[in-house]
């Protein structure tokens, strides 16, 4: 059995997105494809004292009619020293991080100093956690796999390039999903069923699951993201 997951890259994304990748085989980064404002591709939210915030990339999208995710760049050239300055501002106070997270942040921020492609920067965010996290998952990029055919068709040729023979996708692709396509393919389609992670006491004092994964690294440590 060889299980596929095929997702737009998203800015140090929640925890689930982690789980979708370790429990595939392959998992590409769908960036091929339109970038969208006000998405999860250059922004996510972590939790302050005073509650929830986003952690925003600012990126380039003027006078652009089409822009792909893996075309878009970050227009702050010192986006990471900010970014590492918001997270210890806000999570500083956090159970482990200042003897866990912290030092890793600013590892993997100043490894990232002088890069502004979007797609570079959200894949190395994700190649980072699972190592922490211990997952070994073969990463690919759209770009280096082969596209035919509608939506659906496109997903398709992917997860064949790939020898799959499960694909499996979070529920919201229900509604636009060609299922008949990856039958025809010998594919079988699974849907993802996100199971209620342990929670944790956040900075404001309450529990929020659908923030990025740094903020319950900060409060669990890898090793009880899932657990």
């Amino acid at each position: 059995m060889t299980t596929v997951v095929i997702l737009q890259s998203n800015y140090i994304p929640w925890r689930g997105y982690f789980d979708l990748i370790r429990r595939a085989d392959h998992f590409v980064f769908y960036d091929t494809v339109q970038y969208t404002k006000g998405d999860w591709r250059n922004r996510n939210r972590i939790v302050a004292a005073s509650g929830p915030l986003w952690l925003t990339l600012p990126v380039i999208t003027a006078g652009r009619l089409y822009q792909r995710i893996d075309e878009t760049l970050v227009s702050d050239v010192g986006w990471a020293e900010k970014h590492v300055s918001v997270l210890k501002n806000t999570l500083g106070k956090a159970p482990l991080y200042a003897s866990y997270l912290g030092p890793r942040l600013k590892e993997w921020y100043t490894a990232l100093s002088e890069e502004r492609n979007l797609s570079r920067i959200n894949r190395f965010f994700v190649e980072a956690v699972m190592a922490e996290l211990g997952v070994s998952t073969s990463l690919h990029n759209s770009a280096d796999l082969s596209q035919e055919g509608d939506r659906t068709g496109r997903l398709v040729s992917m997860c064949r390039a790939l020898g799959a023979t499960h694909y499996l996708s979070g529920r919201s692709a229900q509604v636009y999903l060609d299922v008949g396509q990856f039958t025809t393919a010998g594919i079988a389609v699974e849907w993802m069923e996100y199971p209620a992670y342990p929670a944790y006491r956040q900075m404001n004092g309450s529990y929020e699951a659908g923030v990025s994964v740094l903020d319950a690294l900060a409060h669990l440590g890898p090793e009880g993201l899932f657990a």
